[in-house]
């Protein structure tokens, strides 16, 4: 249920995080060794999206277990109900860290809103979102659920691994610049429409900020 298998992309975000992943994961450890600020001791072993898995992304317990991580203080399932995020990309240091990535290739990309159906499911959404927000200091006013909720979703899960676990979490965004197979998209026109985000969700600076990391791929350079 965890395990979604995937078709090999031929466009997009699906493609290109495929790609890098499996043909030049020097790019993306480089890529957030710079954003990070230091140099990785080990290179991140990164497990999905491998071919030799069918290309596979994982979400819910599944995702944990493929990195190895057992949640000790707070359980997965009592802060978010399933069908939660499906991860784009997973890697990890053994023991020293793990790394959650969401990849876009065009900024429309960046809206959503929370299509849980069940009174329960948007029960517990709700009250996880609420308390990543007042950790976080975001935007009181602003509803988590509508609009960034994917960003926010992500940003939760980083929470409850990080914060609530003390498990050495980065959450890696990954956009794809210059995707002329799809709807390309300049590094000025993410940064506009990221500032947007993050001046909404009041999320330019927070508690776990200097674990999320942003970072910007041009295709025609790969």
């Amino acid at each position: 249920m965890g395990r979604i298998v995937q078709p090999k992309g031929n466009k997009g975000s699906l493609k290109w995080i495929q790609h890098v992943v499996n043909d030049h994961p020097d790019i993306l450890n480089r890529t957030i060794d710079v954003s990070i600020g230091i140099e990785q001791e080990q290179p991140i072993e990164w497990l999905s999206p491998k071919a030799k898995d069918e290309y596979a992304e994982y979400r819910d317990q599944a995702f944990l277990d493929l990195l190895g991580i057992k949640l000790r203080k707070r359980k997965l399932k009592d802060f978010w109900p399933n069908r939660g995020p499906q991860w784009d990309a997973l890697g990890r240091i053994e023991n020293k860290a793990y790394f959650l990535v969401e990849a876009k290739a065009h900024v429309s990309e960046i809206i959503s809103s929370s299509q849980a159906k069940s009174p329960a499911s948007k029960a517990l959404i709700n009250k996880s979102l609420n308390e990543t927000k007042d950790y976080l200091r975001l935007n009181p006013d602003f509803d988590l659920t509508k609009g960034f909720y994917q960003y926010s979703n992500r940003q939760a899960h980083l929470y409850l691994l990080r914060a609530l676990n003390d498990i050495p979490t980065y959450l890696v965004f990954v956009y794809f610049v210059n995707d002329h197979a799809h709807i390309p998209t300049t590094k000025e026109e993410w940064d506009g429409a990221l500032q947007l985000m993050h001046s909404i969700l009041g999320s330019h600076s927070h508690k776990l900020a200097e674990y999320v990391i942003d970072i910007f791929i041009d295709v025609n350079k790969i």
